[in-house]
């Protein structure tokens, strides 16, 4: 699995010693660093099940600096998965790419049922 988070984040710090506590095995990922493509994103999207809007870190600086609250529901997909690609302050974390699955954001029982611990 590939965790991926901000290493700053203290959401993302907790889902760690949460996985750690669990011997859940995964590789970090760290988004500042090392952001998400737009073929990646894309491809989680699908996977995921969730509404593109849920990939958006909606209480982060970039996020309100750009306005996208209203700029997102005039942008088609394309444009949307585009944008996240260029920044990965844009995008929501924590996120957990399995086999088979793509959690985004933390919610502890949707990350139990997947992960199932």
């Amino acid at each position: 699995m590939i965790f991926i988070c901000y290493s700053k984040c203290t959401t993302c710090q907790k889902v760690k010693k949460w996985l750690d506590e669990r011997d859940v095995k995964y590789v970090v990922r760290d988004i500042k660093t090392e952001n998400p493509t737009y073929d990646e994103l894309k491809t989680w999207f699908a996977a995921s099940g969730l509404p593109l809007r849920r990939f958006f870190n909606t209480s982060g600086l970039q996020y309100k600096s750009l306005n996208l609250k209203e700029k997102l529901p005039t942008m088609s997909e394309e444009e949307q998965l585009k944008l996240l690609s260029t920044d990965g302050m844009l995008v929501k974390r924590p996120i957990l790419v399995g086999n088979g699955f793509v959690l985004v954001g933390y919610k502890e029982n949707e990350w139990m049922e997947k992960i199932r611990v």
